[in-house]
C-alpha cells in the first residue's frame, strides 16, 4: 500500500512541477492579429493609424507623408517612431505592396567588363 501511495505522490509532484516548467506560471504571450485585422501602413486613413497606441495626429500625418512602405520596419528605419513604440505596435500593422509597383526593386545588372 505504501508503494502505491508513493507513486501517486510522485506523479502528482511531477505533474505540478512539469506545469511550471512549461510556463504555466507565466502569462501567455499575446496572440498576433490575423492579417485581415492588421492596419496597412500604405492605405490606412489618419483615423485608422490613430487607433494604434502611441500614434497621434502628428505621427499619423508623418506616416501618411512617408508612404509608400516596403516593410513595416521602415517606421523605425526612417525615424518616424522610436523602436520602443514599434515593439508595441508591430503585431498590429503591415505594409502591403501597392498595386502596380514591384514588391522589391529590380536587381541591378552588373556592368559589362571593360576591354582595354
Amino acid at each position: 500500500m505504501k508503494f502505491k501511495a508513493f507513486f501517486v505522490a510522485a506523479a502528482l509532484a511531477f505533474s505540478v512541477t512539469g506545469a511550471f516548467a512549461q510556463g504555466a506560471g507565466r502569462p501567455a504571450p499575446a496572440p498576433t492579429a490575423p492579417a485581415s485585422s492588421l492596419i496597412d501602413l500604405n492605405s490606412a486613413s489618419r483615423d485608422d493609424l490613430m487607433t494604434l497606441d502611441g500614434i497621434g495626429e502628428v505621427r499619423a500625418d508623418a506616416i501618411i507623408r512617408a508612404r509608400p512602405f516596403k516593410a513595416k520596419t521602415e517606421l523605425v528605419e526612417r525615424r518616424l517612431i522610436p523602436e520602443s513604440l514599434y515593439e508595441k505596435i508591430s503585431d498590429k500593422v503591415m505594409a502591403r505592396p501597392i498595386p502596380g509597383q514591384p514588391a522589391q526593386p529590380p536587381a541591378r545588372q552588373p556592368a559589362p567588363p571593360k576591354r582595354s
